[in-house]
């Protein structure tokens, strides 16, 4: 089996159950995201393509906020897109919000959507799940447009946090194949001077996250 397809009945496994509870739990935990989504200031037109979909709740949240432009999903588990393609169905915006199944490692924009680039794309808690997250780094600022610019925000090292806190996230966590990764601002920064990009970087509720912003080209 690929090891892509290995993951994807990974995922698949972990949420075929729990996606119909994943909104109302998650968002107790999932700090951050919509401070990201707040941020995003899509150009009027724009394309904003969220890697890691999931159950569509970011993506309704986004489209609502920034009616100017047109939104767009990958998900590695066929589970959690049939949950986010009935709950953008029931949200009206199918017109504007288009999901399929990719690898965030790896996916090819023109085969999925028609189009080559996007303005904005955001990581949302998806880095935490997948094997190669440098390389869904990679991969993600590779598909910027000139003037793009990439969201990240997922758990930090909880550094200004108890240590029992910490290792009884860490251990809860792991129950779900979620493993915080220690190095995202390094791998993230390593990417941003490969390119001679820009990267802000904020650390959310004493380090229980950490929110990442690359804009592929400098604003002058």
């Amino acid at each position: 089996m690929h090891r892509g397809e290995g993951h994807a009945a990974l995922m698949d496994g972990v949420y075929r159950g729990q996606r119909h509870i994943y909104d109302l739990t998650r968002k107790y935990y999932l700090l951050g995201r919509d401070r990201l989504i707040d941020e995003l200031t899509p150009p009027v037109g724009g394309r904003v393509l969220e890697i890691g979909c999931g159950t569509g709740r970011n993506l309704i949240a986004a489209a609502r906020c920034w009616p100017g432009a047109r939104f767009y999903g990958i998900d590695i588990s066929e589970e959690m897109l049939e949950s986010a393609r009935t709950s953008i169905a029931r949200a009206g915006l199918a017109k504007r919000i288009r999901v399929a199944r990719g690898d965030a490692t790896d996916f090819d924009p023109t085969a999925l959507f028609g189009i080559d680039t996007f303005d904005r794309i955001f990581q949302s808690y998806t880095l935490s799940m997948i094997p190669d997250w440098q390389g869904a780094i990679r991969e993600a600022f590779r598909r910027l447009s000139a003037h793009g610019s990439l969201h990240i925000v997922d758990f930090g090292q909880q550094e200004d946090l108890p240590r029992w806190w910490r290792a009884a996230l860490l251990g809860w966590l792991a129950r779900f194949h979620v493993e915080p990764r220690a190095m995202l601002i390094e791998a993230a920064r390593e990417v941003t001077n490969d390119a001679g990009a820009r990267m802000s970087v904020a650390r959310l509720h004493r380090g229980y996250a950490w929110s990442l912003r690359i804009d592929r080209r400098p604003p002058r």
